[in-house]
């Protein structure tokens, strides 16, 4: 029978380094959907979640990069479909998702929440004709609100110059997709407005995905169409997509380069065949891209490849835990300290010789010493005897 000293004895770190590397060897890439509950945006902009269903639940982690593009808030309750790698945490000894894509299942939460505000705002109605401001049949200045980085503001540089080289274009340039962006068209309405310097707005982005026009259906950018005093045309996406920016804006274009258009009121046949060549290289180009990364990503989510940036992931989770103990920490001993505090007051409050005398005793002083013995004083001493209002002055007659 062997003993135990014959058997060979793993450490802790020994047996979780293990099943890390059989883990993250066998799941490189996962897409795994459930529902997202506990999640927590932490102030290192790391975002922290669980995903569940019935039977089971796994923890999820997505990192700053990454949730800077995520075109919608991920909240408690919401179905996603989640990509990424399956991840051990040494510290803890548990797995995790480490998430490189984060997406509503189906279109069916985000088309939720799409039908519910377009539900809300026309009953409010920022979508009644009366509201709409009729455009200006030959604006001098344009402002366009768009990202400086995409095809869209491109389409409308062209087309404007082409079509009325004499017009001012004044852009203000914002993120169009991802976290942040809806506040970032919605300000940079309000801006236009209190520049005043513009006839008409274009507001809008380059097709892409329902995800990718998400921006243009927050709540923040709808408002602050309708409190715009400059007519705004939107110009979101392709001609099939609609937005909420759409039903609230002066007037809907189905593309950024139609947008161009209808501001110098001149359509021609050549621009449609041009635009719509253009889109097609673009596709075509993206789709060429798209696969191009999709071979970089997989040659890069080996596991050897990604050791540093791995340990170097945990150390910042780490860091996030201490972070949370520190802080824990710092309360606990401030409610001990005030608490200790409280007690030494009332100690004092109790030993407060004002306290005493209020209860019917007195001192006795002769030249300024206090008199704790009548043996102290003899026949003919003078002395004071104070009280809690007042002292007055004695003599010892016998």
């Amino acid at each position: 029978m062997n003993t135990i000293h014959e058997k060979k004895v793993l450490s802790v770190s020994e047996i979780t380094a293990r099943v890390k590397l059989m883990l993250e060897s066998s799941f490189p890439q996962v897409w795994i959907q459930g529902e997202i509950s506990n999640a927590k945006l932490h102030t290192s902009g790391h975002f922290y979640f669980t995903l569940k269903d019935e039977g089971a639940q796994i923890s999820g982690i997505m990192w700053r990069s990454r949730v800077a593009n995520l075109p919608f808030t991920p909240e408690d309750g919401m179905k996603v479909i989640a990509r990424g790698s399956v991840t051990v945490y040494p510290p803890r000894g548990n797995y995790q998702l480490d998430c490189v894509q984060l997406q509503p299942m189906g279109i069916g939460e985000l088309q939720l929440a799409f039908e519910r505000l377009k539900k809300k705002l026309d009953e409010e109605g920022l979508f009644d004709p009366e509201h709409k401001k009729p455009i200006p049949e030959y604006p001098e200045h344009i402002g366009v609100i768009t990202s400086v980085t995409g095809a869209a503001l491109q389409d409308i540089r062209s087309v404007l110059s082409w079509r009325l080289p004499t017009l001012e274009v004044i852009v203000y340039p914002v993120h169009v997709q991802g976290v942040g962006a809806a506040e970032e068209i919605a300000e940079a309405i309000r801006d236009m407005n209190r520049f005043g310097g513009v006839d008409v707005l274009i507001v809008g982005r380059g097709g892409g995905s329902f995800e990718d026009l998400w921006a243009f259906n927050e709540e923040a950018v709808a408002r602050a169409i309708y409190d715009s005093k400059i007519p705004v045309i939107s110009a979101v996406g392709h001609e099939i997509d609609f937005s909420i920016a759409d039903f609230v804006a002066d007037l809907r274009a189905p593309t950024p380069s139609a947008a161009a258009e209808l501001v110098v009121r001149d359509r021609s046949e050549l621009l449609d065949i041009l635009r719509n060549l253009w889109y097609t290289m673009q596709q075509n180009l993206e789709d060429r891209v798209h696969g191009l990364r999709e071979r970089i990503e997989n040659l890069v989510s080996s596991y050897s490849f990604n050791k540093p940036k791995d340990l170097l992931r945990q150390s910042a989770q780490r860091v996030d835990e201490l972070e949370r103990s520190l802080a824990r920490s710092f309360v606990h001993l401030y409610k001990l300290a005030a608490g200790n505090h409280q007690g030494i007051h009332q100690r004092l409050v109790s030993l407060n010789p004002g306290r005493v005398l209020q209860r019917g005793y007195a001192i006795v002083r002769k030249d300024g010493q206090i008199m704790t013995s009548s043996h102290m004083l003899k026949e003919g001493d003078t002395a004071a005897i104070q009280f809690h209002d007042g002292e007055v002055p004695a003599r010892v007659e016998k």
